[in-house]
């Protein structure tokens, strides 16, 4: 269980991120298309997982518009937004802002993968939705690096990532 915050307030996640070095989790999110999508259906491409509560919040929002910005220049990576949101939802707002660099994937079906990646949010009033999370996975299923942002309205350290990725 990693304690995170939401507007300074404590709250807990089911667990904790994999760690750096460790082979990704295997995972089944839905797609905009409401069809299945798996770690496997990325083999060859390094995926960036923006994990985030809701892109119906204005933090979630940010962080898909600038990881679309910052990402979307580079050849063999996916950004892959992934949250508890129905596909509908999360497409409407994509292509509202027209953020076509991103994928869209949900969790809304599949409870495992907040359990398998430590991401669900046991208590508070966002319990059942999964924390805001990096995850950057290599095209071999490695994982190079992870952020647990330890507040939820904050945005994630983009450097970082962008940095790991050139």
């Amino acid at each position: 269980m990693t304690q995170i915050t939401l507007k300074g307030s404590p709250i807990h996640t089911c667990g904790s991120l994999p760690p750096k070095g460790s082979a990704a989790p295997d995972f089944t999110l839905c797609t905009g298309s409401l069809e299945d999508a798996s770690l496997s259906d990325y083999a060859g491409k390094t995926i960036v997982l923006n994990i985030v509560p809701s892109l119906d919040t204005s933090t979630c929002q940010a962080s898909a518009r600038s990881f679309n910005k910052l990402l979307s220049g580079l050849t063999n990576v996916v950004v892959a937004n992934v949250s508890c949101d129905l596909p509908f939802a999360q497409g409407r707002f994509c292509g509202s802002e027209g953020l076509e660099d991103v994928e869209n994937l949900s969790a809304f079906r599949n409870p495992e993968f907040g359990r398998d990646y430590g991401v669900t949010i046991e208590d508070g009033p966002l319990k059942g939705l999964l924390s805001r999370a990096i995850l950057v996975i290599d095209p071999k299923g490695t994982i190079l690096h992870t952020e647990q942002v330890p507040e939820i309205a904050q945005e994630p350290d983009y450097e970082a990532v962008t940095n790991l990725l050139g």
